[in-house]
C-alpha cells in the first residue's frame, strides 16, 4: 500500500489526472467526530499504510489542528507527519495532488514528508479578484491599492506565492506583469462567481502553459480570498516523472533524532533540524536543469 496521505477538508482533494495517483483521506473535523472515534480512524489508517502524511492549510481552524497532534499524541505514533502549508486553498490541493502521485514511488516516508516544502516553492499559486478592495485583508504583503474608486474596483490578479504580487487584470498587460514560472506547468483554475476568461486566455498565454484544467472551488476559498468573486489558480509541474526527479536529485541523509531519511533541512516527522555538527545537505541542480524549458 502506498503512503497515507491525509487532509483535512474534502475541498484538497483534487480530481486525479492519471489511474495511477490514489487518492485523499479526508480527515472528519472535531465538531463531527468524537475523539475515540478520531484515535480509531487514524489508527486504521496507519495499519493499512504504515505511514501517514497529514497536510493542512495554516488557516485551519485551531480546534482542528489541537485534534491532529491530540491523536498523534495518544497514538504515540512517530508515523504520523502533521504538515501546515500557507498556500491558498488552490494551491495547497495541488501540492497534495503532488504527494498523491509521488506516494506510489519507491520514495521512504521521511524523504516523501520532507518533500512538501520542496514542491512548494515551485507552485505559482494566485487568483483573479473582482477589485482591490479586501487584498489588505489576505495573508501576504501587498502593497495598498489607490487611486479612484473606478481603480480600485477593477479586476486584479494577486500572486500569493512563491512571491506575492497584485496587478490590474484588465487586459494582457496585466499578466505579462504576473511573475510566472520558468518552467513546463499545467494550470489548474477554479471559478468562484467572475469570468475565468482572463485566466485561461491572457494568463495561460503569458505562463506558456502545457494544459488548463477546471476543479470545483474548494468551500475555503471565498474566505481566504475574503470574496466569492473570484477565480482562484495555481500553475504546477504536472508531469510524475518531472517530480520524482526532482525529489530524488536532493541529498538525504538520517534524521538524528528518530532515524528516518529526510532531505532538506528539517524532518517531516518529529520536526528536529538538521544537525548543526554537519554540513547541511545541498539542493542537487539536476532538478533545475530538468525544470528549464
Amino acid at each position: 500500500m502506498p503512503i497515507a496521505i491525509a487532509v483535512t477538508s474534502a475541498g484538497l482533494v483534487l480530481p486525479a489526472t492519471d489511474p495511477h495517483t490514489p487518492g485523499a483521506h479526508v480527515l472528519t473535523p472535531p465538531g463531527e467526530q468524537d475523539f475515540p472515534t478520531a484515535l480509531a480512524e487514524t489508527a486504521g489508517l496507519l495499519e493499512r499504510h504504515g505511514h501517514v502524511i497529514a497536510v493542512y492549510p495554516a488557516t485551519t481552524p485551531r480546534a482542528h489542528v489541537q485534534r491532529l497532534h491530540a491523536v498523534r499524541a495518544m497514538l504515540e505514533s512517530d508515523r504520523i507527519a502533521l504538515l501546515s502549508t500557507s498556500l491558498p486553498p488552490l494551491g495547497a490541493a495541488v501540492l497534495v495532488r503532488q504527494l498523491r502521485q509521488l506516494s506510489v514511488c519507491d520514495f521512504s516516508p521521511g524523504v516523501l514528508g520532507a518533500a512538501t516544502r520542496l514542491l512548494s516553492h515551485y507552485i505559482y499559486a494566485g487568483a483573479l479578484l473582482g477589485s482591490a478592495a479586501r487584498t489588505d485583508r489576505l495573508p501576504v504583503p501587498l502593497p495598498p491599492v489607490t487611486g479612484p474608486r473606478s481603480v480600485v474596483s477593477a479586476p486584479h490578479a494577486v500572486l500569493a506565492r512563491p512571491t506575492a504580487q497584485l496587478v490590474p487584470a484588465g487586459d494582457r498587460s496585466g499578466a505579462a506583469g504576473l511573475a510566472g514560472p520558468q518552467f513546463a506547468t499545467t494550470l489548474t483554475y477554479a471559478a468562484g462567481r467572475f469570468d475565468s476568461a482572463w485566466v485561461t486566455g491572457p494568463l495561460a498565454r503569458q505562463w506558456q502553459v502545457q494544459g488548463v484544467h477546471p476543479v470545483p472551488l474548494p468551500a475555503q476559498s471565498p474566505g481566504w480570498w475574503h470574496t466569492p468573486k473570484l477565480v482562484e489558480f495555481a500553475a504546477a509541474i504536472h508531469d510524475a516523472s518531472l517530480l520524482y526527479q526532482m525529489v530524488s536529485s536532493m541529498r538525504q541523509e538520517a534524521c538524528h533524532w528518530c532515524g528516518f531519511t529526510l532531505i532538506g533541512d528539517r524532518c517531516a516527522f518529529c520536526s528536529a533540524p538538521v544537525s548543526t555538527g554537519r554540513e547541511r545537505p545541498a539542493i542537487g541542480g539536476g532538478h533545475r536543469k530538468a525544470l528549464a524549458r
